[in-house]
């Protein structure tokens, strides 16, 4: 591949508008999920980054203020009266005054806006348009008006300019859309026209075909990939180990890992975080912790993505030193998110530090101030896991009077808190009540869901209780979080404690895709004892 080719696939890239990713998880340690949500993003817009550069180091301070006027404008007003006050103060437009204010809109999505500025430069021509000036345009087209206009408006563009980049724009359009057949219909055009793919198309085909209904057709992708010559990009096997992780396959997820490294596709720290965050939910915590030193020796500067997924993996891994030390550097962030106090204080929570904790909520109240039932929830869910049944009551009273609403969450920590105080009927009613609540999919999906499940099912099971066992069971099943041998051996737990048998124990296992370990026979030993 010469200069040139690699000068012009940067140049793709960097105009090919972000994509929608994989969103699954909010809470606690499935902040990774949205984290890994940039992963098919435009991050390697390498000119938009260039422009970045330039702007923190001053060379743009002067115009830098062009975006931020035409930031300033009303909502509802239009947009060229900043245009004619920058050109009143006699400065003139350039390309990278545009590029810059496209940048910020983009991460700002206010779509419309980005809009009116790119109409405004075909209209006005500040300068002569080219290519990334109609790929911007065709990329807001189709966000906002969708993609019939988006295809007109195509048709209009002056023919030098419909090459790989608006064909590659106006597929990623058609995928945003869920539009597969007509996004498909397009790639086929690329090929005939000789127009190379963006690897960004293939990311956000596999995406759309990420359900476990429609898992089987990403080998297909993958193998098209390949044969229209394609190079997976990091962002690829990301969004693959991503889907691995969700689905709780530690196997699959360390094959695609193994994919990865045979491509000679070089992990970065999304790679590392999926890699760590997987192997903590699995309880594997002795990879989890290679894979840890690998996150924090790749990581890139402070991006407080990853320094908040740290904070969680240090919680799982028991270490207080690393915990603090992070933390210490979240606190030196410019903006510190009401978000990153939340999984701090699960984080201390986990490692059985109360105070610290309860000194961390104090302080994200006296800061932010407590607008959601999540900030509420991270001191519950502490106070529940240690059996302080007292202290979570008086803060679930307080929440109320704050005006935020207990969710299904809320009730789900506190039944777990009640039966850790021994509080078994109160235990059931609250579990019950938190069931009744409607939760989506997502939340039952997510991992602190998972495990505030798994705890209740633990304590059921030292109680003999095989009927609540079963009946809570059923949650981690359908989110595939059975795959885990110590998830089913918790189970079989309830079974030898109530004195049970069930011969089709190890069968469900096997079925379940959980390896069955020397524990699990063991209890299935005792289990067989009670055969009639």
């Amino acid at each position: 591949m010469n200069f040139i080719t690699i000068l012009r696939q940067q140049r793709i890239i960097s105009a090919i508008h972000p994509t929608v990713v994989i969103s699954l998880y909010k809470q606690s340690i499935d902040s990774c999920h949205s984290f890994c949500s940039k992963v098919s993003d435009a991050n390697e817009n390498s000119k938009s980054k260039r422009e970045e550069r330039l702007v923190d180091q001053g060379m743009l301070a002067t115009r830098n203020s062009l975006s931020q006027r035409i930031e300033s404008v009303p909502k509802g007003e239009y947009i060229g009266s900043a245009f004619q006050s920058w050109m009143g103060d006699g400065l003139p437009i350039h390309r990278g005054d545009i590029f810059h204010t496209i940048n910020r809109l983009r991460k700002l999505k206010f779509i419309k806006r980005g809009l009116e500025v790119m109409e405004w430069v075909i209209r006005e021509r500040p300068y002569r348009p080219k290519e990334l000036d109609y790929s911007y345009l065709l990329e807001f087209t189709s966000k906002l008006h969708g993609i019939s206009q988006a295809e007109s408006l195509f048709s209009r563009i002056p023919s030098e300019f419909q090459n790989e980049l608006l064909y590659n724009n106006l597929i990623l359009g058609c995928l945003n859309r869920g539009l597969i057949r007509l996004s498909l219909a397009y790639m086929k055009k690329m090929r005939e026209l000789g127009h190379p793919i963006s690897y960004l198309v293939f990311n956000h085909l596999i995406i759309l075909h990420s359900s476990p209904s429609r898992k089987k057709s990403i080998p297909k992708i993958l193998t098209q990939m390949k044969a229209d010559k394609v190079i997976p990009h990091a962002s690829t096997f990301n969004i693959l180990l991503k889907i691995e992780a969700n689905e709780h396959n530690i196997e699959r997820l360390l094959k695609v890992f193994g994919d990865m490294n045979r491509a000679k596709v070089e992990p970065n720290e999304v790679s590392y975080c999926i890699l760590a965050t997987a192997h903590a939910v699995a309880r594997l915590y002795t990879v989890c912790e290679t894979y840890v030193e690998a996150l924090e020796k790749s990581a890139t500067g402070r991006n407080w993505s990853t320094l908040d997924i740290l904070i969680i993996l240090y919680g799982y891994l028991g270490k207080r030193n690393d915990l603090e030390r992070i933390w210490g550097i979240i606190m030196e962030l410019s903006h510190v998110r009401s978000k990153s106090y939340v999984l701090a204080i699960e984080a201390f929570g986990r490692i059985g530090d109360i105070c610290r904790a309860e000194e961390l909520w104090s302080e994200m109240k006296s800061r932010n101030s407590l607008k959601s039932n999540e900030q509420f929830n991270s001191l519950i869910a502490v106070y529940c896991r240690h059996g302080l049944i007292t202290k979570a009551t008086a803060l679930y009273k307080e929440m109320e009077k704050s005006g935020c609403k207990p969710n299904a969450i809320t009730y789900r920590h506190l039944a777990l808190g009640c039966l850790t105080a021994g509080l078994i009927k109160e235990a059931i009613k609250t579990l019950q009540l938190g069931m009744d609540m409607t939760a989506s999919i997502k939340v039952k999906r997510s991992t602190p869901w998972l495990e505030t499940t798994l705890s209740i099912i633990e304590i059921f099971a030292d109680n003999g209780d095989v009927e609540n066992a079963e009946k809570v069971f059923k949650e981690l099943k359908k989110a595939n979080y059975t795959r885990y041998t110590f998830v089913y051996n918790t189970l079989i737990k309830a079974y030898v404690k109530g004195k049970v048998y069930d011969p089709n124990l190890l069968k469900r296992m096997i079925l379940g895709g959980a390896r069955p370990d020397s524990e699990t026979y063991s209890l299935l030993k005792v289990v067989d004892q009670f055969r009639t």
